[in-house]
């Protein structure tokens, strides 16, 4: 009793009603560190070359290096008609962006190279 007192539903805890108790029968929720776990799939075994995306029949077999090179290149191609690509204002404006950047950045390095080049010819002049 002396540990409810001052307490109240919402206060300093759950509130009776949360369905967060096992009692409830609720389920926990996950706590969100699922790359730490470890995989339920053992490495290298027929069920992880599935998981993989590869077949289970060409799990002991290497793959013809030119074949491979045409099968990257058509996953590249597959890929880049996925992107979205900028319109032509887009690009006029990303690049007018670039460009007024790219002028005040080497403006303030090369301001930046004069006052250190006078201060060094006073201090050492």
């Amino acid at each position: 009793m002396s540990e409810q007192r001052g307490r109240s539903a919402g206060e300093g805890g759950d509130p009776p009603d949360s369905g967060d108790s096992a009692a409830g029968g609720a389920t926990p929720r996950p706590s969100g560190k699922r790359a730490s776990r470890p995989s339920p799939v053992p490495a290298g075994s027929p069920a992880a070359a599935a998981h993989a995306g590869r077949d289970v029949a060409t799990l002991g077999r290497r793959e013809n290096p030119i074949q491979a090179m045409v099968r990257f290149l058509r996953e590249v191609i597959s890929e880049l008609r996925k992107v979205i690509w900028p319109n032509r204002k887009q690009m006029v404006t990303y690049t007018i962006v670039v460009f007024v950047f790219l002028i005040f950045m080497v403006s303030l390095i090369f301001g930046l190279d004069q006052v250190f080049a006078r201060g060094v010819l006073w201090l050492y002049g």
